[in-house]
């Protein structure tokens, strides 16, 4: 046969595959590589492996290695870390328990407003931005505490029905008292449930009056408020 250089029946010996011609040379396809018998290839792509077990060497992807994961607010490249995560709702979460200096140390903290204003007139609680707010100039009159979820959300757009939230208002307190006379939800009046079974009248000297707001939404905007007034001095 042309193009031979041994005569098969007369070899004594193998023949590399490699003598053989082009009519011979027939070539597999893995994946995007063509492969000629008798070679070697060492990059195949576009190739979908099945129940692979791989013992040895390492596998680069590069899509993986510069992608990101988004958690709430926060995209996270992979491999990376993030120390703060907004907007992000847990369901059933377990708080762990840190140890430092051979102490357990359990903590939640929470974001508050420190604001150098008065209690006055109508506050804005922000729910979607803290869950304390504390008024560190002396109150001027009596006040209205607004809930809502920003000043742009509602809070009965922000809380799901069946689910409650906590919240404080810190009033500081001058030589004349004032005190928390009215709630209301996203604007509209709603009547508390105060602790011992009636409302504060008034506010306590020199000192800060803390209120304790649970606020559970029972239906589309309807709300139940539970509320407490507390004196520190």
């Amino acid at each position: 046969m042309p193009g031979v250089p041994y005569i098969f029946g007369n070899a004594t010996t193998s023949i590399p595959l490699t003598n053989l011609d082009a009519n011979f040379n027939t070539v597999a396809t893995l994946g995007n590589a063509a492969i000629g018998l008798g070679n070697t290839t060492t990059t195949v792509g576009n190739l979908t492996l099945t129940n692979v077990t791989i013992s040895s060497g390492s596998v680069t992807n590069t899509a993986i290695s510069n992608g990101s994961v988004t958690l709430g607010n926060t995209a996270v490249g992979l491999g990376n870390t993030a120390t703060s995560l907004g907007n992000l709702t847990l369901a059933n979460p377990t708080i762990q328990n840190g140890t430092q200096s051979n102490v357990t140390i359990t903590t939640i903290q929470e974001p508050t407003n420190v604001s150098a204003t008065a209690a006055n007139g109508t506050i804005n609680m922000d729910l979607l931005n803290n869950a304390v707010l504390y008024l560190t100039s002396n109150a001027t009159g009596n006040f209205t505490v607004n809930f809502r979820g920003t000043s742009a959300v509602t809070l009965n757009n922000t809380l799901p029905s069946n689910t409650s939230i906590t919240c404080t208002v810190l009033t500081t307190q001058g030589a004349t008292p004032y005190y928390n006379s009215a709630l209301q939800v996203d604007g509209s009046s709603v009547t508390p449930k105060w602790q011992g079974g009636t409302a504060p009248t008034a506010g306590n000297a020199s000192g800060i009056d803390s209120y304790t707001y649970v606020i559970t939404k029972t239906a589309n905007a309807t709300f139940t408020i539970l509320a407490a007034q507390t004196q520190f001095k």
